[in-house]
């Protein structure tokens, strides 16, 4: 398979994509205005204290409080007392009110949601993630192989001192040696060092560590041994990204490229209008059908439809084509929109429970290569799939997307007709309150039109009804929904 990152920077925006033989799988955005701020660590304080949620908001310079849940508190060794296993302690003795606490961001911020946070933390590199609260090494789950996963386990348990933290291997770490392990550890340990100095002369609110910008991030995060390519169009952000792959990803220095071609660098594969066509709510498939994705705050449904596709054989073979390539498509749409939480997935109903199956199948294979975590339920008494994939960010969506202001967010307005009928119920209304000799209705065109035409006749015989003249202005600024009626 042939994959390639790229990376187009701009002075306000960095933007990266994973395209796989020339198909776009992933897209990350980062704005220098709104940064994500998943893996940092601040210092923060406690300004609410919740006993019948188990949680506290901890205040840390950010627009909203962040939320800590006492099952996200690490609790020192020796401290956990008479506690079953699993136990969480209650949140009242963990933590107080005005109490200084050093958190790490395990959610950024999402909708009216503030940001999600944890007191067990980490620092990330390479091939590691260290955990200095908690002991133990951790391997990937991606890393199939037990012979593997066993001579990780070794190489690294090799390396350690007793009681030196917990680890786990990120799938990053497959194949490598003992020496590139050594350097990634003594990375972190040198990191934690100078976040230790640091701590005490850090403010409240103040970040005592952060993440990666996601040009670098994306070095670390994203390169694997299938990436042949990864192409920047930013000279200075090029040098960074060599400096930094020299120190830390050296296989990764010769297949970067500083990209200089006249084209932008996000035309080479169609990627802008990939791009535009992820924020659309439809989604033809190639055979001719369609997916509907609905994005609520609750979750994600996502409709399959045969659209113009008819099939060859009988309905039940054109039902089951199609939900194949629905499998396929919904994998790679939930990784470019980066959808999260609860997805409900209502394939077109299939009779033979093979066939069920086997689409099942098909979808699992292709939420493989998906880096978010994610768990696949099965098939519902209603003939829904059920999943659930892991929410860390923002959606493509609310990144790129405000509500409209016409229909605040709803997705539809009401009909000329619809306002028509609300402004003949005002004007009654307001002939039994006030004493006028005309109205003046300010409306938009549609509405106007609606009253010129349609229901000219109706807008007669209500005149004659309240004995006054109704008059009209056009408001060119009015959304069709907006109208004034003014006592004259």
């Amino acid at each position: 398979m042939s994959s390639e990152i790229l990376i187009n920077v701009t002075p306000t925006e960095t933007r990266a994509v994973v395209v796989d033989n020339g198909v776009l799988q992933d897209v990350f955005i980062e704005r220098d205005q709104c940064r994500g701020i998943v893996g940092n660590i601040y210092k923060g304080k406690v300004c609410r204290v919740l006993p019948g949620m188990q949680a506290a908001f901890v205040e840390m310079g950010l627009a909203r409080a962040a939320f800590l849940h006492a099952s996200d508190i690490s609790i020192p060794q020796g401290q956990t007392g008479n506690l079953k296993k699993n136990e969480v302690p209650p949140i009242t003795s963990l933590l107080r009110e005005g109490q200084e606490v050093l958190v790490q961001v395990i959610k950024d911020p999402l909708g009216t949601k503030g940001a999600r946070l944890t007191t067990q933390l980490s620092v990330s590199s390479r091939y590691l993630v260290y955990m200095p609260d908690t002991q133990g090494i951790g391997v990937s789950l991606k890393i199939d192989g037990e012979e593997e996963r066993h001579r990780l386990k070794a190489c690294l348990t090799s390396q350690l001192a007793e009681n030196e933290g917990g680890y786990i291997l990120r799938t990053a770490a497959e194949g490598v040696t003992e020496t590139e392990l050594q350097t990634d550890l003594n990375y972190l340990h040198r990191l934690w060092a100078t976040l230790g100095e640091r701590k005490s002369s850090v403010k409240c609110g103040e970040p005592l560590h952060q993440d990666l910008p996601l040009s670098l991030r994306a070095l670390r995060d994203l390169f694997s041994a299938d990436i042949e390519r990864i192409r920047i169009d930013s000279g200075e952000t090029y040098r960074k990204a060599v400096k930094f792959s020299e120190g830390f990803i050296p296989e990764c220095v010769s297949r970067l490229e500083h990209y200089k071609g006249d084209r932008p660098l996000f035309d080479l594969f169609s990627v802008e209008d990939d791009i535009k066509k992820a924020l659309e709510r439809k989604v033809p498939l190639k055979s001719g059908g369609y997916l509907i994705f609905d994005q609520t705050e609750a979750m994600t449904t996502v409709d399959v439809n045969t659209g113009g596709f008819v099939g060859h054989k009988n309905l039940e073979e054109t039902i089951f084509k199609t939900n194949l390539e629905a499998a396929q498509a919904i994998a790679r749409q939930l990784r470019v929109r980066n959808l999260g939480g609860i997805i409900i997935l209502d394939f077109i109903d299939m009779d033979e429970v093979e066939h069920q199956q086997q689409v099942l199948r098909t979808l699992e294979k292709a939420m493989e290569p998906d880096r978010a975590r994610h768990n696949i339920c099965g098939v519902s008494e209603l003939g829904l799939v059920e999943m659930t994939r892991k929410r860390t960010r923002e959606s493509l969506e609310h990144i790129l997307c405000e509500a409209c202001p016409s229909c605040d967010g709803k997705g539809y307005t009401r009909s000329a007709e619809t306002v028509c009928y609300e402004i003949f119920r005002e004007i009654i209304r307001e002939v039994k309150q006030y004493e006028t000799t005309q109205f003046l209705i300010l409306a938009s065109q549609a509405v106007i039109d609606r009253f010129n035409d349609e229901d000219s006749t109706n807008l007669a015989e209500l005149e004659e009804f309240i004995g006054k003249p109704i008059l009209f202005q056009l408001e060119s600024e009015y959304s069709r929904e907006q109208f004034n009626v003014v006592l004259m």
